[in-house]
């Protein structure tokens, strides 16, 4: 594979190199990883950065439509719109189980936009390990908006939140105790809440649970990184289309705030330094799925079992051969 040449191709915005660009930035073969780390060497000197949205939610909450509304939408304004969506993996195969591109019908469609389903396999949260390096791929190629959904299972939400700049909570009316309904951590984390289905008989519904979520937003700590008035929350409806463009309008105004206010940098610059740690924890752990260490782990955890070794003393053998390898 010539990577320079993919390069310029992804540059000048080929859709088919961006997608042969990901397959590879998506592969565990050590030589893909050597590629794929030198083709992110040579983009990243293009300088060029989309807004980067992370999307959660509950799976039924209606994120796919919500997506394909809202991304229309954003095309219609004549932007340029990439959808990396984490699909759940099969246990069985590993591949993705909703088909997200599928339920996408028109926004799959549009000459503007560009979607991309990734199986989450066992990552934490939903977000595949490569989303962020897909995420610089689309920004390469020109896409002006990048939204990352993830399967919403709430296990680990901080990782899109830790390579996103908006992080956008969609959540149901009606969905029983509506405060208990989400745990206060991934509010802490929402730039904001958008209340999906606000329409027919759940309009009146939707309503309430927005007026109790912003009571709620209003009674958690202040954050460095909000103007006045944020986080907030919003009715929408995917299937309407109504409130998409006031929600677009609140995420601009928000954008251009921290962006003035110096946040957007120092928000870039602390997920970069975050990712750094996890490259060299993920490094180290696939030390330890080699042959020869699988080998020495079965031993020594043998010896363990048996009484013969302490838990201690037998990470300390593991850990001592992996500082002289």
């Amino acid at each position: 594979m010539n990577i320079a040449e993919l390069g310029d191709r992804i540059l000048n915005g080929e859709r088919r190199a961006l997608a042969r660009a990901i397959t590879l930035v998506e592969s565990g073969r050590e030589d893909h990883r050597a590629q794929a780390t030198a083709l992110l060497d040579q983009l990243s000197g293009a300088g060029r950065q989309a807004l980067r949205i992370g999307l959660s939610g509950t799976p039924g909450v209606g994120k796919s439509t919500f997506i394909e509304s809202f991304g229309m939408m954003l095309t219609g304004l004549g932007l340029r719109v990439a959808v990396l969506a984490v699909d759940p993996s099969s246990a069985r195969s590993g591949g993705s189980i909703l088909g997200d591109k599928t339920r996408m019908e028109r926004l799959s469609r549009e000459k503007n936009a560009f979607i991309r389903p990734s199986p989450s396999q066992s990552h934490l949260g939903g977000v595949a390990r490569r989303t962020r390096e897909a995420i610089a791929l689309c920004e390469a190629a020109g896409f002006d908006v990048v939204l990352i959904e993830t399967v919403g299972v709430g296990q680990s939400e901080t990782v899109v939140a830790e390579m996103s700049d908006l992080f956008l909570l969609l959540l149901a009316p009606a969905g029983g105790d509506e405060l208990q309904g989400v745990k206060r951590g991934i509010m802490e984390m929402a730039d904001m809440i958008l209340i999906n289905k606000a329409d027919g008989d759940l309009k009146a519904t939707a309503t309430r649970t927005c007026a109790d979520y912003a009571g709620a937003l209003r009674l958690l700590r202040k954050r460095p990184q909000d103007p006045e008035g944020f986080p907030k929350a919003m009715t929408v409806s995917a299937v309407e289309e109504h409130g998409l463009e006031q929600a677009w309008d609140e995420m601009q105004a928000l954008t251009t705030w921290r962006r003035e206010a110096g946040h957007w940098v120092l928000n870039r610059a602390t997920q970069a330094k975050y990712w750094f740690e996890q490259e060299v924890r993920h490094a180290l752990l696939a030390r330890l799925e080699t042959p020869q260490m699988r080998s020495r782990m079965s031993d020594l955890g043998a010896q363990v079992s048996a009484g013969h070794l302490s838990p201690s003393a037998a990470a300390e053998q593991i850990l001592s051969g992996l500082s002289d390898a």
